[in-house]
């Protein structure tokens, strides 16, 4: 059962967008809207796998390239989260993902400042002598999320980071680090605050 219909329409969606046909999800999807996924530019197959019991709520989006690959796992559930991939992100199960969340593989720009003002250009839709991007300079690397974790409203989960089982991510935080299992972290940068209670 899922409110997506069989041409992968949403029901009752303001937008008549669908969702793109690699895009796969189990038993009990619940999407509320086909919007959540005009960012997504995937050409894997299929490129984000999304498990049984999955809620995504209003304003999500999934910018997603071209090889990139995202998996969701049970029962988790995203309201209003950004999740951009260049490679990889892997969410678990039992995930509570809140409202202005930003997952990131990458930096999607060259830290470097003459190589920036090169990919500026390169970016310019109407630039005649548009140079091509430094993606060479661009770096990415995986992130993954553990099972049961929640990640709370604006928080920010940079590249590279794994967020071990049970962990709780505070409002605001920005991680940059990977946090152990069972861990709370808040604050910019995201430091321990203290365990998880049982």
């Amino acid at each position: 059962m899922s409110n997506v219909r069989p041409d992968r329409t949403v029901e009752h969606d303001w937008s008549p967008r669908r969702i793109p046909e690699n895009i796969v999800w189990g038993d009990g999807f619940y999407c509320e809207s086909a919007q959540c996924f005009l960012h997504f530019k995937g050409k894997r197959q299929p490129a984000i796998e999304i498990g049984d019991h999955v809620s995504v709520y209003a304003a999500c989006q999934f910018a997603v390239s071209g090889d990139a690959h995202v998996t969701i796992g049970d029962f988790t559930l995203l309201v209003g989260a950004l999740i951009t991939c260049e490679t990889r992100v892997d969410i678990g199960s039992h995930c509570l993902i809140s409202w202005g969340v930003g997952i990131a593989d990458s930096d999607f720009h060259p830290v470097g400042a003459a190589q920036r003002r090169i990919d500026a250009e390169a970016l310019a839709p109407y630039y005649e002598n548009k140079p091509q991007r430094p993606l060479e300079a661009v770096r990415s690397r995986p992130v993954k999320i553990g099972n049961n974790v929640w990640i709370g409203m604006n928080a920010i989960v940079l590249k590279g980071v794994t967020i071990g089982d049970n962990s709780v991510i505070a409002a605001g935080a920005v991680v940059t680090k990977d946090v152990p299992p069972g861990t709370i972290v808040a604050g910019n940068p995201a430091r321990y605050a203290k365990r998880v209670p049982e």
